[in-house]
């Protein structure tokens, strides 16, 4: 795997203007969680005036808007760009964010109120689930540069960044599904999918897995590359995950039988699936999965990468982004 053509390069830290520093976009998804980001909308605007904030909020409209409302606002000098949606429009925010940095355009921060379906990125990173404790940390809490992942290959031969994992595979697959779920939100739809997806992708694609210079020949269910540790709302696919090591956490899966994928589901969601004769855990900062047979089914933070990929080619940037987290993260664990 080559990484030499890739844009990204680790953060030159700057003192922002504490003028430039208190000025806050936040960018609201409203269609975000069934209509949530609509409907916390006010109550959002509320909590922050409340609060102090010096601020302006703007809806996204299509898909990508995200992205280019926080570029636009890095570049007009905003200290600190809030994403209140779920992963996916914090998948959008940050790509935005890292852009508008690599381009030397603005060093802003990121934050989050998380009110989608997963939530994900926001778990790991340790922001509270509750609305009220997330607009809290956004003037209360503590500033720390977390590592950016990036992704090429798929629909994205160009590459795009993620924050807490890419899914390939059986874990994919479980996010398509879940999207189809219109009376189920959260870690239910996940789990409803999951069962679901047991009977429509149970035949693993034979995959070529390159990292820390070895290689893995394998038929693989599931391949998980996280930065987080938690996918789907409610699995671990990396329980001791951390997003400032420099490090991806590799969760393979080999084939396995679909009963033992139903006993497998509980160990993920105690994070305790380490140790099983199918699960191979490794770290890596560079990794590249090929399909020897089959293909690549995969996802971004819940973005859909491929549905069919051959070969995704994944590098971690450390302390690529800088984003506002509690005093106290525990809390939000």
């Amino acid at each position: 795997m080559t990484t030499s053509d890739q844009p990204l390069e680790s953060h030159t830290e700057t003192s922002p203007d504490s003028e430039s520093e208190n000025h806050y976009v936040v960018i609201v998804n409203p269609i975000s969680g069934r209509g949530n980001g609509e409907k916390f909308f006010p109550i959002i605007e509320n909590h922050l005036r409340q609060l102090g904030v010096h601020f302006e909020m703007v809806r996204t409209q299509n898909p990508g808007h995200a992205t280019q409302l926080a570029e636009e606002a890095s570049s007009a000098g905003c200290g600190v760009v809030v994403a209140v949606g779920g992963d996916g429009t914090a998948n959008e925010v940050l790509n935005g964010l890292v852009r508008a940095r690599q381009n030397g355009n603005g060093q802003a921060a990121m934050a989050l109120i998380p009110i989608g379906r997963g939530n994900d990125f926001a778990f790991g990173v340790g922001v509270p689930s509750q609305l009220a404790d997330a607009c809290r940390a956004l003037v209360e809490g503590k500033r720390k540069w977390i590592d950016v992942g990036w992704v090429r290959g798929g629909d994205y031969p160009e590459g795009r960044c993620f924050g807490n994992g890419v899914g390939i595979g059986f874990d994919a697959v479980v996010g398509f599904e879940a999207l189809k779920l219109k009376r189920l939100h959260g870690f239910p739809s996940y789990i409803v999918a999951a069962l679901k997806t047991i009977f429509l992708y149970y035949r693993a694609p034979t995959v070529r897995i390159e990292f820390n210079g070895q290689e893995l020949i394998l038929p693989a269910l599931m391949v998980s590359i996280m930065n987080g540790r938690r996918m789907g709302g409610g699995f671990f696919m990396a329980p001791e995950g951390l997003t400032d090591d420099g490090m991806f956490d590799l969760c393979i899966a080999r084939q396995v039988s679909r009963p033992a994928i139903f006993l497998l589901i509980p160990r993920f969601m105690q994070g305790s699936q380490a140790g099983h004769p199918a699960i191979t855990m490794v770290r890596a900062d560079q990794v590249a999965i090929t399909a020897l047979e089959g293909s690549l089914p995969a996802h971004a933070d819940g973005e859909t990468l491929c549905y069919a990929g051959e070969r995704l080619e994944l590098s971690i940037f450390p302390r690529m982004l800088e984003i506002l987290i509690p005093h106290d993260e525990g809390k939000a664990k």
